[in-house]
């Protein structure tokens, strides 16, 4: 209450700086940190800041500096993927860091402008500022919701860190989040500004108050920040771990970044997944579990022939892919990250990055193509423009990835219906199940040593989100860490920490059945945020007359 009020003392001299530091403060609440309370009194002192803005201009800039900071600090493992880059300097990392929280700021900044006009026009200013407090924080939990929506899919979308992933609790607790399934992501990020408000409201009460009054309040709010603190803190207990009949093994190999594309390594990084792969019992029935990233070898027919003598094993697919079979044994179902070149006109034209499934005799049974790749990770957007100003992408290779058809489940018979997310697709809320064809659990191989200490813990919340939104398990392997088995509530049944090589064994959770965000998707947040505008309107407008 005490830094709220002194934000508030200070904003009309420097409401920027403010909005900046509560930006900044605000990402906190993000893993690896997870303060989850900085989050709240950063919105907290956002909602103070534009309602009293004396415009809607500078509405506009106290969201927009909110968003620099809260960016600047939550997308900060970006700039680590420099450092994997010999053709551009590590110091560049930064500037892309501060150049995508420059064009993402504007989404808070547009949250914060119709939360101004919209408590402006529908309410007459309380004489504090321009607009009221309560009447902002009213309008801009549903205008967050929506922005947020936007940034999800606007120029391909970079959905990275919704707000509402502040209120996961720790691994073996699902904390707010377990509203998921009613409100999506989006309708988390706005349940928590609607708290932030009810927070500044509450801090406002106690400071206007006297006596026995003040100390009613202050009881009260207490009481409330105390049964939310338990609530995120406190493991899921009452949630019985079902498991289906599915065996599985999961392996991190710990292959760090540094030498993960060095073709002088390749046969050492395949012994060690092979290592930790093969059975502990003969005829163990199972399926395996490797990160993107996990196999380098060219294992399809009817490539070019230079191409396979870069293979590291007998450059022949055929004896490759009979290799894997051996590593999984006769019973087992394989599925690996991998790279598929796209042949045009007898040369390599393109790649896809997939997901290939082998059976216990090598033959290909499957394959999924990711389908949201990473602008200038696996791409190069523009390139006819920035490859002659020396920009390349920020991984190995020269081919731009093309993209798949979306999400597809696969059914492996006794094996479940298996649906597949690589890496970053699985952060898009909304887009990770094919919804004519519910699979039984999500595989999400990823490649996560190029993304700094901050990058891995904020990727595996996410992907806890979307095990809550969709009642599914996710399975995560991963190069680096941290890989883990997350069940359909969200909490992590089995992990792997970072740099570190091990494998899990277990049977695959279950699935529940399908949720409310299941069956809706993102039209249920677009719902609430449609509810809670209309809401606001009519209890600002009957507070006006």
């Amino acid at each position: 209450m005490h830094l709220i009020d002194r934000a508030a003392g200070i904003s009309a001299r420097h409401p920027r700086l403010c909005s900046l530091v509560a930006g900044a403060m605000a990402a906190c609440g993000f893993a690896p940190l997870s303060l989850w309370p900085l989050t709240l009194a950063g919105i907290a002192c956002l909602i103070e800041l534009t309602a009293r803005a004396p415009s809607a201009r500078r509405a506009f800039l106290i969201g927009w500096f909110f968003g620099f900071g809260l960016f600047t600090v939550g997308d900060n493992w970006i700039a680590t993927a420099f450092t994997y880059q010999a053709e551009m300097p590590a110091w560049l990392g930064w500037i892309a860091v501060l150049l995508l929280s420059l064009y993402l700021s504007v989404f808070p900044g547009l949250a914060t402008f119709g939360a101004w006009w919209f408590a402006q026009t529908l309410r007459k200013p309380d004489g504090q500022g321009s607009a009221g407090m309560l009447p902002v924080g009213l309008a801009l939990a549903p205008l967050w919701i929506i922005t947020e929506w936007v940034r999800a899919w606007l120029f391909t979308g970079f959905a990275w860190n919704p707000l509402g992933v502040a209120l996961l609790g720790g691994f073996a607790s699902q904390g707010l989040a377990l509203v998921a399934p009613w409100t999506g992501t989006y309708g988390l990020s706005g349940l928590l500004v609607l708290i932030g408000a009810a927070l500044r409201s509450w801090a406002r009460m106690v400071r206007l108050q006297r006596g026995i009054a003040r100390l009613a309040w202050v009881a009260a709010g207490s009481a409330l920040i105390a049964s939310l603190t338990l609530l995120m803190v406190t493991p899921s207990s009452y949630l019985t771990p079902e498991t289906s009949s599915i065996r599985y093994t999961l392996v991190q190999p710990d292959i760090r970044q540094e030498v993960l594309d060095n073709p002088r390594f390749y046969e050492a990084h395949f012994q060690k997944l092979a290592g930790l792969t093969r059975p502990q019992r003969p005829g163990e029935r199972r399926v395996v579990f490797w990160p993107e990233s996990g196999m380098a070898d060219y294992l399809r027919d009817g490539l070019p022939p230079y191409l396979y003598q870069q293979m590291t094993y007998a450059a022949d697919p055929v004896a490759a892919r009979k290799r894997l079979g051996r590593v999984i044994g006769p019973y087992g179902l394989l599925m690996t990250g991998a790279v598929d070149i796209v042949v045009e006109d007898g040369k390599a034209a393109g790649a896809r990055n997939t997901v290939t499934m082998f059976d216990g005799d090598g033959d290909i049974l499957a394959s999924y193509a990711k389908a949201h790749l990473v602008p200038y990770g696996e791409y190069l957007a523009l390139r006819w423009l920035l490859e002659p100003l020396g920009a390349s992408r920020l991984v190995a290779g020269t081919l731009d990835f093309w993209s798949g058809p979306g999400p597809r489940t696969f059914d492996f018979g006794q094996f479940g219906e298996a649906g597949v997310q690589i890496c970053y697709e699985i952060i898009f809320s909304g887009q990770v199940v094919d919804p004519a064809n519910r699979p039984d659990y999500i595989f999400n191989p990823s490649n996560d040593g190029w993304f700094g200490p901050w990058g891995p813990p904020q990727h595996l919340a996410q992907a806890r989100l979307r095990a809550i939104e969709e009642g599914l398990p996710v399975l995560r392997s991963t190069t680096t860490g941290i890989s883990a088995v997350i069940d359909a509530d969200g909490i992590v049944r089995a992990h792997v920490p970072r740099h570190r090589a091990g494998r899990l064994d277990g049977l695959i959770p279950a699935a529940k059945e399908a949720t409310l965000f299941a069956h809706y998707g993102n039209a249920l947040p677009l719902s609430w945020a449609a509810l809670l505008l209309i809401v606001s309107a009519v209890a600002l407008r009957r507070g006006r007359s």
